[in-house]
């Protein structure tokens, strides 16, 4: 029984194959899927966060910018008492 194994990649080629994945501009479509949101929301936040790039008849957004903006809405963890938790 012969069996053939992939060849193990160098660790350092693992970095390089993820940032390829992930892309500095997106399309409307792909940032839709990526961040979980409708098309009009994105749109809106988008528009608002300033990261917004058209030409001619395609339109990208900036990863870089919009994870930016997207962090001013992050909420900080909070302590559960164990009152809150046998009132639900």
């Amino acid at each position: 029984m012969k069996t053939d194994y992939k060849p193990i990649k160098p660790m350092k080629e693992i970095p390089d194959q993820l940032r390829k994945l992930r892309r500095q501009f997106l399309r409307y479509q792909q940032a839709e899927i990526v961040y979980s949101l409708s098309h009009k929301k994105l749109l809106e936040l988008a528009s608002d966060a300033g990261a917004i790039y058209r030409f001619d008849s395609t339109v990208l957004i900036n990863r870089e910018i919009f994870d930016a903006y997207l962090e001013r809405f992050h909420e900080p963890a909070r302590k559960i008492t164990v009152e809150e938790v046998e009132d639900e």
